[in-house]
């Protein structure tokens, strides 16, 4: 059975208001300064980057431009770490870790700043975040995580009290959680045809549905063959991210594509979502694989998120599992229809923090975790830095490639068992919660 039969569309409800469309047809160059691989967020902004610096850029992708997770993501601007700070300080060190963190902040000011400044029209609004928590030891952690965000980086961020948990979200599900004022909610599709937009007008050639087969090494530059023909290129940016193909296997022994699918609701009456998300903010909860939801931006649909743990096709089971999340969550919306229910790949990694790293000669941008909504547009603008001998900005996430996964080649095999330990994780800490 097909999630169609749940849902009325399985394409993204963002193309609806914001249509994939074909680049004009045009030869491929014989030479450029950059070629970049991977025309989503990172590709474009760093595309732009370049040539506002003077760099004659090509850009290729296999498919639409952003018609992998640019234009099938959540669009929350959370900027996720994985990895909580001490964990982040075991691993490479306590002054690497507060550089992530700090660049946390940067990243989500540059895009803001972006939106603003290049007038990018994607429906942004500065809403807040609200991160449910399942228990009393949770919501103290997020309690200590605001106050440390609102002490070190100056963030307007506070814990939410189980009392005052409906001011903020219409359900029953949380015993208390916390706020970040500095994340909010844009229209993904709409975001990555208006960067589209402003790096064609910046003078970027963008070649869509043209794959790259390889890349080798050849005098000064790189030759890179495609399916409409060799372009040489003096720098190559790699920025492929959760669909990395067989074209470049050293990657893709390192990037594991999981699967991430969102459904949308029919549009609801207004009271309802008054009901519901009397703030109109984006939200998360404190589950390894917990669910992220929001408003769409007219405010007059719920799209929930979470992972999908399916490897082909597109099954009716994830649709089917999400819908039970949401009823759970607002059991007002038992007889709810579901408009859309799509995936998308996000691109994981044993490092899972995003990664700007170099291998061959070649540059890549990658590995952004499931957020790249932030992540990919300020890393693909780090790594043109880079690639500009600009060290005035050296990213905390600059240093060395994640290490390969043994044993794998590209396909997850292993993901269904993954997801299942990781919800067995997340009902422990759900009955420990509740005791």
């Amino acid at each position: 059975m097909k999630s169609s039969r749940i849902a009325e569309k399985s394409t993204p409800y963002w193309w609806d208001t914001a249509p994939l469309k074909r680049m004009a047809q045009k030869p491929l160059a014989t030479r450029a300064d950059v070629v970049i691989v991977g025309a989503g967020y990172a590709g474009l902004t760093a595309g732009l980057t370049l040539a506002r610096a003077g760099r004659s850029v090509t850009i290729l992708d296999k498919m639409h431009p952003g018609e992998g997770a640019s234009t099938r993501n959540g669009g929350i601007t959370s900027g996720n770490i994985r990895k909580g700070y001490s964990e982040l300080v075991r691993k490479y060190g306590e002054a690497r870790a507060t550089a992530i963190e700090a660049e946390g902040k940067a990243a989500r000011e540059f895009i803001y700043e972006f939106i603003r400044s290049e007038g990018l029209e994607c429906d942004f609004s500065m809403t807040g975040r609200f991160y449910g928590a399942f228990g009393k030891e949770q919501y103290e952690e997020q309690a200590r995580s605001a106050e440390k965000l609102r002490k070190t980086l100056g963030i307007d961020a506070y814990a939410v009290p189980y009392s005052e948990v409906r001011q903020y979200i219409g359900t029953d599900m949380y015993r208390g959680g916390s706020v970040r004022m500095d994340i909010g909610g844009l229209n993904p599709a709409k975001y990555l045809a208006e960067i589209l937009r402003v790096t064609l007008a910046a003078g970027v050639t963008v070649h869509d549905h043209t794959a790259v087969t390889s890349i080798r090494k050849e005098g000064d530059g790189f030759h890179v063959n495609t399916s409409a023909g060799t372009i040489i290129g003096r720098q190559v940016l790699i920025c492929t991210n959760g669909y990395t193909d067989g074209s470049d296997p050293w990657l893709r022994r390192r990037i594991v594509p999981v699967r991430s699918r969102i459904i949308a609701t029919e549009e609801l009456p207004l009271d309802l979502m008054n009901t519901l998300f009397p703030k109109r903010m984006m939200h998360g909860e404190e589950k390894i694989l917990g669910y992220y939801y929001r408003p769409s931006p007219d405010g007059k649909r719920i799209l929930l998120g979470g992972r999908d743990n399916s490897l082909s096709g597109d099954p009716a089971e994830p649709t089917i599992e999400l819908r039970d999340g949401l009823v759970r969550l607002f059991p007002e919306l038992a007889n709810v229809k579901i408009s859309h229910s799509w995936f998308g790949n996000v691109a994981m990694h044993r490092d899972m923090i995003p990664r700007i790293f170099e291998h061959n000669g070649l540059t890549y941008a990658t590995g952004f975790c499931g957020s790249g909504t932030v992540w990919a547009p300020w890393i693909g603008r780090q790594a043109a830095l880079k690639l500009l001998g600009d060290d005035k900005e050296k990213s905390a996430f600059d240093f060395r490639p994640m290490s390969a996964i043994p044993l794998y080649a590209g396909k997850p095999y292993f993901m269904p068992v993954v997801i299942h330990y990781y919800r067995m994780q997340d009902r422990i800490a759900m009955s420990r919660a509740t005791r």
